[in-house]
């Protein structure tokens, strides 16, 4: 049952973009808008007062790499970034973004030093303190990041974005325990969160759990009526219970009652795909219809690209394929479903040592999931 549970896995925090980008372009936004006022450090940090004489420059290179981190190019954002600190205007702005960055390339230690630098600086905000948590998760530290929650709980105690972002983090890798409990402390301030209790049924699942999982889904439902979330809980529902043909039912539904939007799209396009999908029958065109849908609708939401690329990849579109695959490795680069598809695409194309680099990059992020103690279920 492996594509059975890639699919679940798929959509196990929906609401999100692409898990980790989605997350990434929403934190930029609120800096680029007004950085300084996040701080709670001391005034003289953020002061206007001590711009250096190069402090155009600063604000250029501050502004390229938020640019660049807000299109998911981690890795590209980070030298701007490093620039942009010789800014005391800056600092806060600078090192939240770059740190963002580390967590985006999967490193995680330079995360947490860079954030700690900022916080021995005299910096102390919510939004900190939910990146210190989900760099401390990447790093295999949960009760590190679970402290780190409880600060930024203290700070904005009914900020559901601050759990989800935390439980998206748990998804990514595999923290489904921790997750648990990041999602609970979420409900005790936002009991009738819909999103927070859809998180806890995916969570219970995971874990095996599913029976508890059951009313959290349909509890979900209840809260948010006729919602997208609503439809995504009890479609995830029928997902665990292998009740394909009633999921794919849910979905299309949903999609004529209005939420066609790129999420149930790349959902209806997954589950046709996963229910036997093949070139040449309806079913198949169908989905291709509605993963490509959802590409254009949002070219960041990662799952729908790792899904048009295998679609293509089966319709013999090799070229094509890579092209949407190596999209998705570059939001999720630490998606192990990526790359098994991305290395047939390149050995299709005769790009054998490609093809080889993707088996290389699987085989170091399992070893890795498997040393950190977060990895993906058997």
């Amino acid at each position: 049952m492996l594509f059975c549970r890639d699919l679940r896995s798929s959509f196990s925090a929906r609401q999100r973009g692409s898990r980790f980008a989605h997350r990434v372009l929403l934190a930029v936004v609120v800096l680029s808008s007004g950085a300084a006022a996040q701080s709670s450090g001391p005034t003289a940090i953020a002061a206007n007062t001590n711009v250096p004489r190069n402090g155009a420059f600063v604000a250029t290179e501050l502004a390229k790499g938020i640019d660049l981190t807000r299109q998911g190019e981690f890795r590209d954002a980070i030298p701007f970034l490093q620039r942009a600190r010789g800014s005391a205007a800056n600092i806060y702005a600078a090192s939240f973004n770059l740190s963002l960055c580390y967590l985006g390339i999967g490193d995680f230690k330079q995360a947490i030093m860079t954030l700690e630098e900022l916080h021995g600086s005299g910096y102390n905000t919510a939004a900190m303190n939910n990146l210190f948590a989900q760099a401390y998760i990447g790093d295999g530290q949960p009760e590190r990041a679970f402290q780190a929650l409880k600060e930024a709980s203290r700070q904005t105690p009914r900020d559901e974005k601050l759990y989800a972002f935390v439980a998206d983090a748990c998804t990514d890798h595999y923290a489904y325990s921790l997750g648990l409990r990041v999602v609970d402390l979420g409900l005790r301030q936002l009991p009738d969160s819909a999103r927070l209790h859809y998180e806890r049924a995916v969570f219970l699942a995971r874990l095996d759990r599913l029976e508890e999982a059951k009313p959290e889904f349909q509890l979900t439902s209840k809260l948010a009526p006729g919602s997208d979330i609503a439809y995504i809980g009890l479609i995830q529902e029928k997902l665990y219970e292998e009740k394909f043909g009633e999921a794919l039912g849910l979905a299309r539904e949903g999609i004529s009652s209005g939420h066609r939007d790129y999420q149930m799209l790349s959902l209806l396009g997954t589950i046709l795909m996963h229910t036997g999908a093949t070139p040449g029958q309806p079913a198949f065109t169908e989905a291709q219809e509605a993963l490509e849908a959802s590409v254009a609708a949002n070219p960041m939401f990662s799952t729908s690209q790792i899904a048009l690329g295998k679609l293509y990849l089966m319709e013999g579109k090799a070229k094509d394929a890579v092209a949407h695959l190596e999209i998705g490795r570059r939001l999720e680069p630490r998606n192990p479903a990526v790359y098994t598809s991305l290395a047939r695409g390149y050995r299709e194309i005769g790009e054998r040592e490609k093809a080889q680099e993707s088996i290389a990059a699987l085989s170091g992020l399992l070893r890795e999931k498997s040393a950190t103690g977060n990895s993906p279920p058997p």
